[in-house]
């Protein structure tokens, strides 16, 4: 009952965030730190970072789940620094998307034997697309408080992440793969809707 209402619940989320965005990085103004607390809401951001704090928990040994959140962060930061200066790839928005597919498959197989510094590159390395995609926004003025606002909410959905996470491993104990691989399905079929929109 508890595994049902979960994942009820986990696909309602999903849902919402899709309705709100098909991508996250054109149509906004990124002048200002209110447009950078609401900026990561883009359905990509969200589920990335939401996801991170989920696999961060289910995944690295007990006490090292901030390793997670530190590593996209500051991948984040490097990232969008490259991107201001000019640095990008091609097709960047449709590897975001991918992103969001990557961090679903690395949910089915979180509760795995694995070492953490593949989850964890592999999270710099996601982050990075992010990154990139933020710093070639770069407005002439107002960035640095759009930055601001961007980490806080970045660092907030993280936190909620990590959340679901204990959650998970609280309530359901050792069935917890299974719900984790119920979420990371559900992750990776919103990436594939993402990266579709974009194909479009």
């Amino acid at each position: 009952m508890q595994f049902q209402t979960i994942r009820r619940a986990a696909a309602a989320a999903l849902l919402a965030g899709l309705a709100g965005a098909a991508q996250a990085h054109t149509g906004h103004g990124t002048s200002s730190f209110m447009e950078g607390l609401v900026h990561p809401f883009g359905a990509d951001h969200l589920l990335a970072m939401v996801a991170v704090g989920v696999w961060s928990v289910s995944a690295l040994p007990q006490g090292k789940a901030w390793q997670g959140p530190a590593t996209f962060m500051l991948a984040l930061v490097i990232s969008a620094a490259l991107g201001a200066a000019g640095v990008t790839v091609p097709y960047l928005e449709h590897a975001i998307s991918l992103s969001v597919v990557l961090f679903g498959l690395m949910l089915i197989v979180a509760t795995r034997p694995a070492p953490a510094a593949i989850g964890l590159g592999l999270i710099a390395a996601a982050s990075s697309l992010h990154g990139l995609a933020h710093g070639s926004e770069t407005p002439e003025t107002g960035f640095a408080g759009y930055a601001v606002g961007f980490l806080l909410t970045t660092a907030a959905l993280h936190i909620g992440g990590v959340g679901i996470g204990l959650a998970i491993k609280r309530w359901l104990g050792q069935r917890s793969g299974v719900a984790l691989g119920g979420l990371g399905t559900a992750l990776s079929a919103a990436g594939v809707y993402l990266f579709s929109q974009l194909a479009a």
